[in-house]
């Protein structure tokens, strides 16, 4: 498997193309605004002058645009349609399960081979060993794409035939990502607040990251099994831990969104009686607001 097509260039698409030609493979590219090819012509990969062209060009056709809307602007052409048939479509643009879903059902349709996945990184981290795709879709669409894949990611992950399944960890990557951020952007304020440094922090929680691992790990198995009961920290703990981020918040005189809304889940955890179960018993709160 040594040609491979690219659609979108963004800053995640152009670090695509560039991953698979220091892998040595002939990648032929296309992008709606045409500029953002030009460096990666000089450096080695081919513009097509249509998208309909970037797929005849290779038997396998990333696309890595915006999202799913965008992908069917680009790919539900007449033109484009006819090039598909008999090739194959790696779908790397972020959407949902339902999407993938939908997307997988519409490449089929036009006689196309499919494959969803979804990048847990950014545009920098493309290439090491340790980045992260997930993929879901047939077994053989994912045979045929893996030494490409194995190109850009160390870690390739086949979440197996159920389609969807990419996009659901996809978004439970970025929904843990997300917390853990918008987390670290509160830690800031309280660090500001007290004259320490911001940049020493996050050092700090580069360096003790398996912890952290560990501990969603620890989490992730209780939820799964429903026994909350043992716990290593209980809900009541997590809870006033709660309340002091709150306390903090006014006392220095901070914003105080982010606490106020975990005080919330904590007090509906508390008023549930999960006080002495483990932290990961806050999920039936969730539950229970579905």
């Amino acid at each position: 498997m040594s040609e491979v097509s690219i659609i979108g260039l963004g800053p995640m698409g152009s670090a695509l193309a560039r991953a698979l030609l220091a892998n040595g493979k002939r990648v032929t590219v296309w992008n709606r605004t045409g500029a953002n090819a030009e460096p990666l012509v000089r450096e080695g990969t081919v513009l097509a002058p249509s998208a309909a062209s970037a797929i005849e060009a290779s038997p396998v056709t990333i696309i890595c645009v915006a999202n799913y809307e965008t992908s069917y602007k680009i790919l539900d052409t007449k033109e484009t349609v006819s090039a598909l048939a008999g090739r194959m479509l790696v779908q790397l643009s972020t959407g949902t399960p339902q999407q993938a879903r939908d997307n997988e059902t519409w490449a089929h349709k036009r006689g196309a081979d499919y494959l969803d996945g979804a990048i847990a990184a950014t545009p920098s981290q493309m290439g090491r060993p340790d980045t992260t795709i997930f993929t879901s879709g047939s077994n053989t669409a994912f045979r045929k794409s893996e030494p490409f894949l194995k190109d850009l990611a160390g870690n390739v992950l086949y979440l197996g035939e159920q389609v969807g399944s990419a996009s659901a960890y996809d978004l439970a990557f970025l929904a843990n990502l997300f917390g853990s951020m918008f987390g670290f952007v509160h830690a800031a304020r309280i660090l500001e607040s007290e004259g320490l440094r911001v940049d020493s922090f996050g050092s700090m929680m580069a360096d003790i990251a398996p912890i952290m691992g560990e501990i969603n790990k620890h989490n992730g198995q209780v939820m799964q099994s429903g026994m909350y009961e043992n716990p290593e920290s209980t809900m009541k703990t997590c809870a006033n831990t709660g309340e002091l981020f709150v306390q903090q918040a006014r006392e220095a005189q901070i914003n105080s969104e982010f606490p106020v809304f975990a005080q919330g889940l904590f007090r509906k955890a508390m008023a549930a009686g999960y006080g002495d179960e483990e932290f990961g018993a806050l999920i039936k709160v969730l539950r229970e607001n579905a």
